[in-house]
């Protein structure tokens, strides 16, 4: 199960730099609080696949950290099927934005950290080899991290987080850094992954075509303090197509002018 629940969550953080950065806000001082949610309310049922979109550094990762239980909310409440969320858990599983894979385990070794405590050794070997198999690993088993290419990189990074059937899968721009055809088969591979196990994903993404193509919802997020703009079901069949389908085209016009950007190429 992984219904998940967020109730007027706001978070703020004590400004330590006693040199603001170009573009922000000259009025906040060293030691003054920063708002970054703002009364966040959020919903989202079991299985679903939702992408949250907005500008960057508006607190989208902040949300997905409260969310995992690495970061407590100033104010408000995340519930994961009724229950609190006070700490990371084994039940849901977070995947960094950036390689998060052990430079001194091979991939077999890393697909199967999480399965560490599973008593019969030929199950676990079973269930290592089934992960690296569905993210089409297989032959790169005794590879170390530093000889895969970053696409593949990342596919052993979701072999790991999937190996130990989270209840909810958390990825913050899992695309980020590979190239563009990488990318490409990144997100097929993400979308037909989540289909084939059903599990409450959240993608944090920059990229608006992604969260279109890939989410059962959408959540936009305003700029900082952050407040949710949108929060839409995509009520479009798979595969989605732009072109082929105007209802869908005109929804992705809308959230670039609602992120600011005037013309949606």
């Amino acid at each position: 199960m992984g219904r998940i629940v967020i109730e007027d969550v706001c978070q703020a953080y004590c400004n330590r730099r006693r040199q603001n950065r170009l573009g922000e806000d000259p009025s906040v001082g060293y030691g003054d609080s920063i708002q970054v949610l703002d009364h966040v309310n959020l919903d989202f049922a079991d299985g679903e696949m939702v992408c949250i979109l907005g500008p960057s550094g508006c607190g989208k990762s902040t949300l997905l950290r409260i969310i995992a239980g690495f970061e407590r909310a100033t104010a408000g409440s995340v519930s994961i099927d009724g229950h609190r969320v006070k700490r990371p858990g084994s039940d849901h599983i977070f995947v960094f934005q950036h390689n998060g894979l052990l430079p001194w385990m091979t991939v077999w070794q890393n697909v199967g950290l999480g399965l560490r405590r599973m008593p019969d050794p030929e199950a676990r070997a079973e269930k290592i080899s089934e992960h690296i198999e569905m993210v089409e690993l297989d032959g790169f088993e005794h590879h170390y991290p530093h000889q895969l290419s970053g696409g593949m990189q990342r596919r052993a990074e979701l072999a790991r987080a999937l190996a130990v059937n989270p209840d909810i899968l958390i990825m913050d721009e899992p695309f980020s850094g590979l190239d563009f055809l990488t990318h490409m088969k990144m997100r097929e591979e993400v979308v037909n992954m989540h289909e084939f196990i059903g599990k409450t994903t959240i993608v944090v993404t920059h990229d608006i075509d992604d969260a279109l193509i890939m989410g059962d919802r959408i959540v936009v997020m305003s700029e900082r303090p952050a407040r949710v703009k949108m929060n839409q079901a995509l009520d479009f069949s798979r595969p989605r197509d732009f072109q082929k389908d105007p209802a869908l085209n005109r929804l992705r016009s809308e959230i670039f002018l609602m992120l600011g950007v005037a013309y949606a190429v």
